[in-house]
């Protein structure tokens, strides 16, 4: 599965809300620690894709060639 099918399959649920202070205790951490390491990748592969939008044509790693001189 690509990651622009990822993105375009995830909605967000605007029912789903609540407030609380940042000194409150969480259960956050253990929810994500209960989740299975690539359900953890692929959420956060869809927070990064959020925040930096996707493109395929830079979605592979650059290549760069470095010319060194031998002594």
């Amino acid at each position: 599965m690509s990651e622009n099918q990822i993105l375009n399959m995830v909605r967000m649920d605007k029912e789903a809300f609540s407030i609380c202070s940042l000194e409150d205790d969480s259960d956050e951490k253990q929810y994500w620690l209960s989740q299975a390491p690539i359900d953890r990748f692929y959420s956060v592969e869809i927070l990064r894709q959020i925040m930096y939008g996707y493109d395929p044509l830079t979605a592979r790693l650059q290549r760069f060639f470095e010319v060194t001189e031998l002594s």
